[in-house]
């Protein structure tokens, strides 16, 4: 072999190594996690800065990386060619189109982009400086590839919203909680924060049906008796009638009263906050912090009461189930064996779905089970009657002839749709 064949062979080396560094390079760039950058950027390690700053220009970046690696692949297929040619002048051009295919595959491709994927953090750390060179170098490149991007966009009317909806936020949430990113605890935290900002009150209050509340002419041993039996720390206060709740009684305050041998508890009762079913739970947090209470009137569309909630109830959603000593914990899914459940009405609806790892095919506007069970038989069903649901076979347990209090559902095979 001549010294210009060896020559050949060591440059057709080199280029295979400066295609194995774009192609990782791409990789590791594109494949970073963008959020553990900027904290390594804040903690000030320049490298990150400077990846920070890259990964921002993205566009730039990316016509650098591509320009380059293509350059040394068509260079190296050439070189090979002439190699081969000279070598095998009757094959060289078909063992050179196969050996460089096979050598930049593995080697140039597959290998590095592999690499890089693993450790990209890393990795674009420590070639950003060469990154950021040969972007200066192939600044007149990036230019005529910015004026024909913008010419495309004439033409083509792309559309530049880059914004990540809800549903792509509570994605990244749940991959980052599968991989072990953030623990369980920490995903559903962030994932009822995500969701938060969408909950409306009607979603999460106390309906009337089961609000204790007392009459402002109460006897003082009345409201004594219902402290003593619910375990409630403040009580709505009604005249008349619930829907005309005027206040709240503290239970500190009340005993107080009682203590100091008072007949009324009018003296005591503090002002009430009121809202609509429809108001988001994030504003009504807002709204509870700046009156200073603990409880809210939810007022309907005629004035009346719909139900009440509770700085607790709104709390609840972001940090699960707060429990006290005088809570009765309610078993709302309870499991009799591998097909048969006995489910409480009293539940959210979307709860009982994800319970079930079953996807709701419709959207309602109510949020219980009791309703849903309601509108599927289109009346208020008795104990005893039966309906069919996807999967489920709903049989009504209890129920009063207002409403439902519980069902039993036999779970189905799941059929395949495409069948």
């Amino acid at each position: 072999m001549d010294n210009q064949s060896l020559i050949l062979i060591i440059t057709i080396i080199v280029l295979i190594l400066l295609s194995a560094f774009f192609s990782a390079t791409e990789t590791a760039f594109s494949s970073l996690n963008r959020i553990r950058v900027k904290n390594l950027a804040n903690d000030g390690n320049r490298k990150a800065q400077k990846v920070l700053r890259l990964v921002e220009n993205y566009d730039k970046l990316i016509t650098t990386i591509l320009v380059g690696n293509n350059l040394v692949n068509i260079l190296s297929s050439s070189l090979a060619t002439v190699l081969f040619v000279k070598l095998y002048p009757l094959n060289g051009v078909t063992i050179a189109s196969t050996v460089m295919t096979i050598l930049v595959l593995i080697f140039g491709e597959i290998t590095p982009k592999t690499i890089a994927k693993e450790y990209p953090v890393g990795y674009a750390m420590a070639v950003v400086d060469i990154v950021d060179l040969l972007m200066l170098v192939l600044t007149p490149v990036n230019a005529l590839s910015t004026l024909w991007k913008k010419t495309l966009g004439l033409v083509f009317k792309f559309d530049n919203d880059d914004s990540m909806s809800q549903e792509e936020l509570l994605t990244i949430v749940e991959e980052a909680t599968e991989d072990g990113d953030i623990n369980e605890r920490d995903g559903n935290l962030i994932s009822n924060a995500i969701e938060f900002n969408e909950l409306e009150v009607k979603d999460i209050l106390t309906p009337r049906v089961d609000v204790v509340a007392v009459d402002i002419e109460d006897s003082m041993e009345d409201i004594l008796e219902a402290f003593s039996l619910h375990g409630y720390s403040r009580f709505p206060v009604y005249e008349g009638s619930i829907d005309n709740i005027i206040g709240i009684i503290h239970e500190k305050d009340f005993f107080r009263l009682y203590l100091d041998k008072e007949t009324s508890i009018r003296p005591a009762i503090q002002d009430v906050l009121y809202t609509s079913p429809y108001i988001k739970v994030s504003e009504l947090l807002r709204q509870v912090q700046n009156h200073k209470t603990h409880m809210t009137v939810v007022i309907d569309e005629y004035g009346g009461t719909a139900g009440i909630i509770t700085l607790e109830d709104m709390l609840e959603e972001l940090v699960g189930e707060i429990w006290d000593e005088h809570d009765e914990v309610i078993e709302y899914f309870t499991k009799i064996d591998e097909e048969n459940y006995l489910i409480s009405c009293n539940a959210n609806l979307e709860e009982m779905f994800e319970y079930f790892d079953i996807d709701m095919k419709e959207e309602y506007e109510f949020t219980t089970v009791s309703a849903w069970v309601i509108h599927l038989f289109d009346k208020i069903p008795m104990v005893g009657d039966k309906i069919e649901y996807g999967r489920f076979q709903i049989t009504v347990a209890e129920s009063d002839g207002k409403t439902v209090q519980s069902i039993e559902i036999h779970l189905t095979e799941e059929i395949d749709d495409n069948d």
